[in-house]
C-alpha cells in the first residue's frame, strides 16, 4: 500500500509515529504542500491517465493523456497514493488535497471537511444544528466595527473568523483591552463568545476512526498560559462528553479531529471548538489507532484486495 502524508511537519510524533508502523510493510511519502508542484498528469500507476487512455503509438494526445513510456509532455507522471492523510490546513495544503480528490484519491479528512472547521462562524452553526452545547457565537465583520459597537458584554472571548496558525483568540475583560487588539487587529474579520467562567483548564477530547483519546490542559486564556496537561481515561469521562465528540465527527464528516470542552463551575460541558486532524500529543496508542483507519479505509476504497489475500492489510507475519 502506498501512503502520502501531506505535511510540512512529517517529524510530529502522531505522523512519525505512524510512519514507523506502516513503513515496514507499506510504502510512505511525505508531501510538503508548501513546496511540492502538482501541476503534471497524476495516475494511479504512474504509467497512464486516469481514464486508462494510452495510444497505442506512444504519442502525447492534445488533451494531456499519458504516452506509454509513462510521460507526459515530457513529464513525469505522479503516481497517486492509495490513501493521503491531510495533517495541514494551509490554502496550499487544501487545495493539493482537492486536486488529489478530483483524480479519485482517498483524503483523511477531505479538503471540504478540513476547510470547513477553519470557519468558525459555519462551525458554530453546524454544530448547534446538530444538537452540540456549542458556544454562542456572533460574527462581526472586523474587529474595529465589534469596538465601536454598542452592547458588548464582557469578559468575553474574541477570535478570528477564520482559524489558522498565529490567528486572534483572546480573553477580552474590558473596552480598554478590546481597543488595545485593534491596534494589530484591526481589519479583522472575528467571532465573539461569552467568556465562560471556569477552573482554568480545557478538556480536550480527539476522536480517530470513533476511538476516543483525552486530556486535561490548562487554558491558552487562563493565566500562565499553555501547560503540557494530563492524560484522562476515556472511559472515566462522562457519557455525554464522549457521545458529543462522536456527534461531532458526524456532523462534520471527519475521521480525525478534536473538540475542546470548557466545563462552567456549574459543571455544564460548553463546545468552543472543533478542529480536524490535530496533533494528540502525548497519546502513545494514537499512532496504532490513525494506521488502522489508514489501512481500513485502503481496504473500503477496494485498494487492497491483493494484500487483503495475502494475509490481511499489516502483511503477513506482521504482529498487531
Amino acid at each position: 500500500m502506498r501512503v502520502g502524508l501531506i505535511t510540512s511537519r512529517p517529524g510530529h510524533p502522531l505522523l512519525a509515529g505512524t510512519a514507523a508502523l506502516l513503513a515496514p510493510r507499506h510504502e510512505v511519502e511525505t508531501i510538503d504542500p508548501e513546496t511540492a508542484s502538482f501541476d503534471g498528469p497524476v495516475s494511479s500507476d504512474g504509467t497512464a491517465p486516469l481514464d486508462g487512455t494510452v495510444p497505442s503509438d506512444g504519442t502525447v494526445p492534445s488533451d494531456g493523456t499519458v504516452s506509454s513510456d509513462g510521460t507526459a509532455q515530457g513529464r513525469p507522471v505522479r503516481r497517486l497514493a492509495d490513501v493521503y492523510l491531510l495533517k495541514a490546513r494551509t490554502p496550499r495544503a487544501l487545495a493539493l488535497a482537492r486536486r488529489l480528490e478530483q483524480h479519485g484519491a482517498v483524503v483523511i479528512n477531505s479538503a471540504a471537511a478540513t476547510a470547513f472547521c477553519q470557519d468558525r462562524t459555519a462551525m458554530a452553526e453546524r454544530a448547534r444544528a446538530a444538537g452540540l452545547p456549542f458556544a454562542p457565537t456572533r460574527t462581526v465583520a472586523t474587529l474595529r466595527q465589534l469596538a465601536a459597537g454598542p452592547g458588548l458584554v464582557f469578559p468575553c472571548v474574541v477570535k478570528s473568523r477564520h482559524s489558522r496558525r498565529g490567528d486572534l483568540v483572546a480573553r477580552v475583560d474590558d473596552a480598554d483591552a478590546l481597543r488595545a487588539l485593534c491596534g494589530t487587529w484591526a481589519e479583522e474579520p472575528v467571532v465573539v463568545q461569552p467568556f465562560t467562567p471556569n477552573d482554568g483548564w480545557d478538556h480536550k477530547l480527539w476522536v480517530i476512526d470513533g476511538q476516543v483519546f483525552a486530556a486535561r490542559r490548562r487554558s491558552e486564556l487562563a493565566a500562565g498560559g499553555k501547560s503540557p496537561g494530563t492524560r484522562l481515561r476515556p472511559e472515566a469521562l462522562p457519557d455525554e462528553w464522549t457521545a458529543m465528540a462522536r456527534t461531532a465527527g458526524t456532523a462534520f464528516s471527519l475521521d480525525v479531529y478534536g473538540i475542546d470542552l470548557v466545563v462552567a463551575d456549574d459543571g455544564s460541558p460548553t463546545v468552543v471548538d472543533i478542529n480536524a486532524f490535530p496533533g494528540l500529543r502525548g497519546q502513545p496508542t494514537a499512532p496504532r489507532a490513525l494506521a488502522d483507519l489508514t489501512l481500513r479505509t485502503g481496504a473500503e476504497a477496494g485498494l487492497l484486495v491483493g494484500e487483503l489475500s495475502r494475509g490481511g492489510p499489516w502483511g503477513r507475519g506482521v504482529a498487531r
